[in-house]
């Protein structure tokens, strides 16, 4: 790839698209002026001129074909999950030893004792920092530069570390994640990571580009990484493993609202398909959307033929995105009452139609595409991006086919990219799950309490859109001690806690099965069993259920019933 090929790989000045093309290469040959990356044998990038992406672009290439945005998941818990009890078990001192721990993420601060061992090397065996532009590439991908444990503990011997190995992490997200999934103990601040023997393998996400942000109207200054990128480092730690032959357990803490929320999507059938691969265990978090209030489910009544749906548009709110996902084969419309009362009557598509609304009295404008049949899901999208909306109460009547009582969802985006004050006012609680954590085969984990065994107030709840049972688990997220980048510690709650905690027992668990000989076949669809098995649970609550799954991770009970022979 020549050096202007690999510019367009990180220039805002072209546009990425994610294209299924399943190793048929002629399905990427029809681009004008276009720059292809291969990921796989399912799916490839093409890097092609900003200007060619236009309003319409969902309505002729799909809407899967944008790559979706992804934000982070954030807002004494060994003991909670039986780590320290398991522990004291001589054959059961379990510690992550010989397992790899994946992260993908805003990167890690090696510098950071927690990742070092007691004699100031590195436990971390690579970095890839999507933001660092070298020669230096991983052999998966033609960006960003790829570190070494060597030259990791080069940089920790210098004074100007930074000289030598410059990857930082400028949010502390991903640092707070490997620490309390496999950080060094450091007892006089009381913290140890779950498995602290572990290695990690770092990615860094390079940050969305600002013609995606724009285009689905996210602000500019929001965290938030693309699709493709995390496929690639999917696609990196996949290659260190197979290449090292060792496990790894990986942890998830991105999400979106995006998709359809069924598991089908592009990266949610990439994840379930690498957690199926043997030593490999995925880990995703839930997401802290349950009280945000930018989910609506609604039922189109047969006889009256529509439901009514308000949302409250905030002061200054510059745009945003929202998304109407019906089951097939019904068939829903929508028309629309502006605050001011303007009436735009219901669109009646023939087929897929992008259409852009324009108002008399509000500055708005709205981009609808109507995709009757989304190629992933096989659904009904409707996807409405508003910008410069008027504050107010808009309201929008959904239209059904008055056959049936038909049910259909409507997602905000997640949050970070909407303001607080733009919400449903009849909003549903349930269905919140971010898109990743809808993925069949990862173990999806939501947050509680340890002080009281109570939820996690503001988690994300199942189940998916199409009634597989999300979350599976919950763990330790509220007020859970974490490394930040000051090299102290904070206390950090959500379901990101909560994610790297169980990554932590996950790399216990292929410890015990496959560095030690127990279960060698072992994937994340047969640890997910364990741990459900070996799950805590109130005799007082009926499972599995919408807000705990199956129970309260507790990693001894999976290992007494082994031991005991239940």
């Amino acid at each position: 790839m020549t050096a202007d090929e690999k510019e367009r790989i990180i220039s805002n000045d072209y546009a990425d698209l994610l294209i299924a093309y399943g190793g048929n290469l002629s399905l990427l040959q029809g681009f004008d002026n276009a720059t292809i990356q291969i990921i796989n044998y399912l799916h490839a990038v093409v890097h092609l001129p900003v200007a060619q992406i236009t309003q319409e672009t969902i309505l002729g290439l799909g809407y899967a074909s944008l790559p979706s945005v992804f934000g982070l998941i954030s807002e004494a818990s060994l003991e909670a999950s039986g780590v320290t009890r398991l522990r004291n078990i001589p054959n059961f001192n379990l510690r992550g030893q010989g397992i790899l721990l994946g992260i993908i993420d805003s990167g890690i601060d090696y510098t950071n004792p927690v990742f070092k061992n007691a004699d100031n090397t590195t436990r971390i065996l690579s970095i890839w920092d999507q933001t660092i532009q070298s020669d230096n590439v991983p052999a998966i991908a033609n960006y960003g530069t790829e570190y070494t444990r060597e030259q990791i503990n080069e940089a920790l011997q210098s004074e100007t570390p930074l000289d030598i190995v410059p990857s930082t992490d400028e949010v502390g997200h991903g640092t707070m994640l490997a620490g309390i999934a496999g950080g060094s103990a450091v007892p006089e601040s009381n913290f140890t990571g779950v498995a602290p023997e572990v290695d990690f393998v770092v990615v860094k996400l390079k940050p969305a580009k600002q013609n995606i942000k724009k285009f689905f109207l996210i602000p500019e200054d929001a965290i938030c990484y693309q699709e493709n990128d995390i496929i690639f480092g999917l696609e990196y730690l996949v290659n260190v493993a197979l290449s090292l032959n060792r496990p790894i357990a990986i942890c998830i803490a991105l999400g979106t609202s995006q998709g359809a929320h069924d598991g089908r999507g592009t990266l949610s059938s990439y994840l379930s398909l690498i957690a199926e691969y043997v030593g490999f265990a995925v880990v995703v978090a839930a997401g802290n959307e349950g009280s945000a209030r930018r989910h609506y489910f609604g039922t189109v009544d047969h006889v009256l033929g529509y439901d009514m749906v308000e949302l409250n548009v905030g002061e200054n709110e510059p745009g945003f995105s929202m998304e109407l996902w019906g089951r097939t084969p019904f068939l829903f419309t929508v028309d629309i009452q502006s605050p001011s009362g303007e009436y735009i009557p219901r669109i009646v598509p023939r087929l897929d139609e992008h259409r852009q609304i324009t108002f008399i009295f509000e500055p708005t404008i709205i981009n609808i595409d109507y995709q009757m049949v989304e190629s992933q899901s096989g659904d009904q999208l409707i996807l409405m991006r508003f910008q410069n909306p008027a504050p107010g109460i808009w309201r929008f009547r959904v239209y059904g086919s008055r056959m049936f009582d038909e049910t259909f969802h409507i997602w905000l985006p997640m949050t970070g990219f909407i303001s607080d004050d733009t919400y449903f006012i009849r909003s549903d609680p349930y269905t919140t799950i971010l898109s990743l954590g809808n993925a069949p085969v990862p173990l999806t984990v939501t947050a509680y309490d340890t002080v009281d065994d109570s939820l996690y107030v503001n988690a994300s709840r199942g189940y998916s859109r199409i009634g597989d049972i999300k979350p599976e688990l919950a763990a330790p997220g509220v007020s859970i001690l974490a490394p930040n980048l000051e090299h102290g510690f904070n206390e950090v709650t959500g379901t990101s806690a909560s994610a790297a905690h169980t990554t932590g027992v996950a790399a216990m668990f292929l410890e015990w099965a496959i560095v030690r000989g127990n279960q060698q076949a072992v994937n994340t669809q047969q640890m997910k069993v364990f741990m459900i098995r070996g799950a805590k649970r109130n005799l007082e609550i009926e499972y599995p259920n919408r807000d705990w799954g199956y129970g309260i991770l507790d990693i001894y009970n999976v290992f007494d019933a082994l031991r005991r022979g239940v």
